[in-house]
């Protein structure tokens, strides 16, 4: 199995900035994406951003310009950067893994437990 730890959200001003990482940890074979999700209250659950092996991102158009994805292939972390911020960003965050434990395993996908991310003067 998978296991993805996320850290860094909290409350900001609108207009700030917060950096989201995450860990991928465990029986890991290989890992062909991570990405960033989000769900707000009520709503359904969403792609913010991407980053797929060979160096591909990509991006929601409500955060283009605004976020940027970064991920570390040796050490199975994926980061995302958000600037200027706004009130309907607010959200829980999760990290999200396309990843095979095994050669001889199917991909399957893995979630963190999510982190709350606030903006809010």
């Amino acid at each position: 199995q998978v296991q993805l730890v996320e850290s860094g959200g909290g409350l900001v001003q609108p207009g700030g900035s917060l950096r989201l990482s995450c860990a991928a940890s465990g029986s890991i074979f290989k890992i062909y994406a991570m990405a960033w999700y989000r769900q707000a209250p009520g709503k359904q659950r969403e792609l913010v951003a991407a980053s797929i092996s060979g160096g591909m991102r990509n991006y929601a158009d409500f955060v283009k310009g605004r976020f940027t994805i970064s991920r570390d292939a040796v050490k199975n972390t994926v980061s995302l950067q958000m600037n200027s911020l706004k009130p309907e960003d607010t959200a829980v965050y999760y990290c999200n893994a396309d990843a095979q434990v095994s050669r001889y395993s199917g991909r399957q996908n893995y979630w963190g437990q999510g982190t709350q991310v606030t903006v809010s003067s």
